[in-house]
């Protein structure tokens, strides 16, 4: 067998979930629930973030923050301070890929 197969959680329940974590790429799931919040923060690496289910808040570098409706894939450039919120009224699902992995 060549493939490796990995699990993800699901549920409404809070998940952060470091899925593949190598030297090419890091695979994170999340699961906030509506109101919920991940960290002010700065990407450390190009950030790929796909709504899965759910809208997504998302400020950067201190900006209004846009809404994202599930569907979206946004590409965010490492380096810039991120706010990443469920404001909607449903669970947000996201998954998010950093590449190349972080140094670090």
């Amino acid at each position: 067998m060549f493939e490796k197969v990995y699990t993800l959680t699901q549920g409404e329940e809070k998940v952060i979930e470091r899925v593949i974590i190598d030297e090419h790429i890091n695979y994170n799931h999340m699961i906030l629930p509506k109101g919920d919040r991940l960290p002010h923060h700065s990407s450390n690496s190009n950030v790929y973030m796909t709504v899965v289910r759910g809208t997504v808040s998302l400020g950067i570098n201190g900006q209004k923050p846009n809404i994202y409706e599930a569907g979206t894939i946004l590409a965010i450039p490492e380096g810039v301070q991120m706010d990443v919120l469920n404001g909607g009224e449903d669970t947000l699902e996201l998954f998010v890929v950093k590449a190349p992995a972080p140094k670090g």
